[in-house]
């Protein structure tokens, strides 16, 4: 459904991503990892067709999405990492207004606007305007905008952010259920238990290249490592965390110079 193909986009002549390429088909949960300034950001601008790479092209369906990129925008929802909502409406008028920029019929936007509302716990706050919200309930409003319009594809970027633990488990068997309808996510986030526990495949990008695109089980099977953790540190080649932990606290117990 999805397929990004080798990718480049540079920054004064440096690459922030460079020959990027892989596939989200339909049913499919695919996690997309990296550590700070990989080339996750940079990617996900591209495909929601916020930034024009240059180099490689972002096909949908078969099609590029600079072909029509508004009926592209029609096909997919996007939570993005930051919870950037007009504060001043209310949760309800907050949906109404994208059901409207979606063309929605006002029928259908009531119907599905207050359904998705009260599902994700917000029925008694739909009248109070968003600032009054807080960040977790910032990222229900989101998800709720992400559904609203029933697109194909499904793209989160550290979805979680800010949940209770209900409202994440909620989130994890929402996951499951869209790709069992044969919805298309990709799942952008730094929580490595939930993308190694939801996801179908894993990518791992670190510098801006892809360095795995892979199952999980099969990640761990052939580095022969215990969870996607130590599979994620032994890829990016992380630092010795526990080691630049112990010099910090050594740091902080200097007294005289």
């Amino acid at each position: 459904m999805l397929e990004v193909k080798s990718l480049c986009k540079r920054y004064r002549g440096l690459p922030a991503i460079d020959n990027v390429s892989f596939r989200v088909g339909a049913g499919e949960i695919v996690g997309y990892v990296g550590p700070n300034g990989s080339g996750k950001s940079t990617t996900v601008k591209i495909v929601t067709g916020l930034l024009e790479a240059n180099d490689g092209q972002v096909l949908f369906e078969g099609k590029s999405i600079r072909n029509n990129l508004q009926a592209y925008r029609a096909a997919f929802g996007y939570v993005p990492e930051e919870a950037h909502v007009y504060t001043h409406l209310s949760g309800l008028e907050y949906l109404q207004l994208v059901g409207r920029l979606r063309n929605m019929s006002e029928a259908l936007i009531d119907l599905k606007a207050n359904r998705l509302l009260s599902l994700l716990g917000l029925e008694s706050w739909r009248h109070s305007p968003i600032s009054l919200y807080s960040k977790g309930m910032k990222q229900r409003i989101l998800i709720s905008a992400s559904l609203l319009h029933d697109p194909k594809l499904l793209i989160f970027d550290e979805p979680l952010s800010g949940l209770d633990v209900v409202s994440a488990r909620l989130f994890k068997d929402l996951l499951q259920a869209l790709a069992a309808q044969g919805k298309a996510i990709l799942y952008i986030s730094h929580v490595l238990e939930v993308v190694e526990l939801i996801c179908n495949r894993v990518i791992v990008i670190a510098r801006g290249r892809i360095l795995a695109d892979a199952a999980p089980s099969e990640l761990k099977t052939s580095l022969k490592l215990a969870n996607l953790e130590s599979v994620f540190a032994q890829l990016v080649q992380q630092q010795d965390t526990q080691s630049v932990a112990r010099e910090l606290v050594e740091t902080m117990a200097v007294h005289h110079a």
